[in-house]
């Protein structure tokens, strides 16, 4: 059994970029040629694209998670690891993306429209990228970042040029079965029709749609019966119809009292899609009425009554039989008047523009803050320092000493000293937190060792705060005289420290 599906919620998770390689050129006779690692591939990305053969989310109910692929690994000799395959997810036209929080991300309207849900992670620099006069053979290698994950709202709201609106029963779907191709279920109980209905009407030489909107009923932008799941449907329409049952044999209603029920509920609806993102308010929509079943007699009589009401109203007003197609012409074409009026006042549809954001004059491109869950910790906010850290393999001492080269040179150290940040203080950038020493010098890596080491990393003697703590502990309860006692740094060793810090890596990639 066929479902419609009108709101989903999908999980999307891009590919991650592929590892960098860090790799030495070896052959016979030349046993040190290099460095020759390539680079990462970069991680596939996901998009959603309108597809117009597509007409409702239901794959997307069945199957709500998306994953691309990752990136390659690079590998020696230069070769680069393959980029991961992009995922294309596709959406019926009229589908809107939204946050979970309700944030309208993108209004997708037209064959070909895309957006992208989840961008795939940058593949990290291979050795041979990461080369410079500073390091001529560096024994490590940039990581991949790891790609977006983004949950994502997708609601359907059908882009149709009329919507018939009414109470249940009144023979919406009968109508638009007749004037239309479209072949709906029909029958005589309400809520008969549980999804809208879809048809191409042929009015001369306007072709338009229309769109049979079910359970508007008194309560339904509040979520009573159907009203609030398929009231999106009618935001985008030109032209709202409404259908009245004029043989009805409840004697509590009459056309005019529900005609006002409906108009109550579009009015205390709001739509997500507002006049920013080119659906204006409900209320300014034009009008008809559809005075329907008039091969009954009674509804001739009924009729008679409530039309000089409507035509007060400034409302049109059409005299319909579903069963003997009467009036059916004559409601067609002012339909198709309607929509060409409404075509004509539309703005021509600008073609899309390259968005530029320029970084503010001054940006340092990252924050310190204060940690609130730690005594004297700091957390660093910021694309460039949290890419950094992504892309840091910790386990190897050369790429420790390269983060802090490039948090140096972005002016971290500077910063945190500014805030009164102490040697062993904590600080947090993204998911890893680390005690700042800040006397270590940026650009010492020139000073060559082991591949993967970095002798800053192992000269530090300086007394640790944890050892600092004990200390004082042990002075407080009277055993201290006998404890080490943290000495400060003296001016020789901080002259030492710049004197080996020497030149800055000027060559290295500033951007990665």
């Amino acid at each position: 059994m066929s479902r419609f599906v009108d709101r989903v919620t999908i999980h999307v998770a891009a590919g991650g970029g592929g590892n960098g390689c860090a790799s030495v050129h070896r052959e016979k006779f030349k046993p040190l040629g290099g460095p020759d690692g390539g680079n990462g591939g970069k991680g596939g990305d996901i998009s959603l694209v309108v597809d117009p053969g597509v007409h409702t989310l239901l794959d997307f109910h069945h199957r709500p998670h998306a994953r691309a692929t990752r990136g390659r690994q690079g590998r020696g000799s230069m070769r680069h690891g393959a980029a991961g395959e992009d995922l294309v997810l596709p959406v019926p036209d009229g589908t809107v993306v939204l946050t979970p929080e309700g944030e309208v991300l993108a209004d997708l309207v037209g064959p070909g429209t895309t957006f992208v849900a989840a961008r795939g992670g940058r593949g990290g620099l291979g050795n041979a990228a990461l080369a410079s006069r500073a390091r001529r053979a560096p024994g490590f290698a940039l990581l991949g970042e790891p790609g977006e994950y983004n949950d994502l709202v997708l609601e359907l709201k059908s882009v149709a040029d009329v919507g018939l609106i009414g109470f249940p029963s009144a023979g919406k779907s009968s109508l638009i079965s007749v004037l239309s191709a479209a072949k709906p279920k029909i029958a005589d109980y309400p809520f008969t029709t549980l999804a809208p209905n879809l048809g191409v009407v042929s009015a001369g030489e306007t072709v338009f749609t229309v769109a049979d909107v079910p359970g508007l009923i008194p309560g339904a932008s509040g979520g009573r019966g159907l009203g609030l799941d398929f009231l999106r449907h009618i935001e985008r329409c030109a032209v709202l119809v409404h259908v009245v049952d004029c043989a009805t044999f409840e004697t509590d209603r009459d056309p005019v009292s529900d005609i006002e029920a409906v108009e109550s509920e579009l009015a205390d609806y709001t739509p997500a899609l507002t006049e920013e993102h080119g659906a204006p308010d409900l209320a300014q929509r034009p009008r008809l009425v559809v005075l329907n079943k008039m091969d009954v007699p009674d509804a001739q009589e009924m009729a008679e009554l409530i039309r000089p009401e409507l035509a007060e109203r400034g409302w049109r007003v059409f005299e319909v039989s579903t069963a003997t197609h009467e009036g059916l012409r004559e409601l067609g074409f002012a339909l198709a008047e309607e929509v060409e009026r409404y075509r004509a006042e539309r703005p021509a549809p600008e073609p899309a523009r390259v968005i530029v954001r320029p970084e503010a004059l001054g940006d340092s491109g990252f924050t310190v803050e204060p940690d609130p869950e730690a005594d004297d910790g700091f957390i660093i906010r910021g694309d460039r320092p949290e890419r950094w850290v992504h892309q840091t393999s910790f386990d190897n001492d050369e790429a420790v000493g390269y983060l802090a080269d490039r948090l140096a040179r972005l002016g971290v150290e500077e910063e945190l000293a500014k805030q009164g940040a102490q040697p062993g203080d904590q600080v947090t950038i993204g998911d890893v937190t680390f005690d700042w020493e800040p006397t270590t010098p940026a650009g010492l890596a020139m000073l060559h060792g082991a591949r993967g080491q970095d002798k800053r990393l192992d000269a530090d003697d300086r007394v640790t705060k944890d050892e600092r703590r004990a200390a004082m502990k042990a002075r407080r309860s009277g055993a201290g005289a006998d404890e080490p006692v943290a000495e400060p740094i003296s001016e020789d060793r901080a002259e030492d420290a710049k004197g080996a810090a020497g030149e800055v890596d000027e060559d290295e990639e500033s951007e990665w």
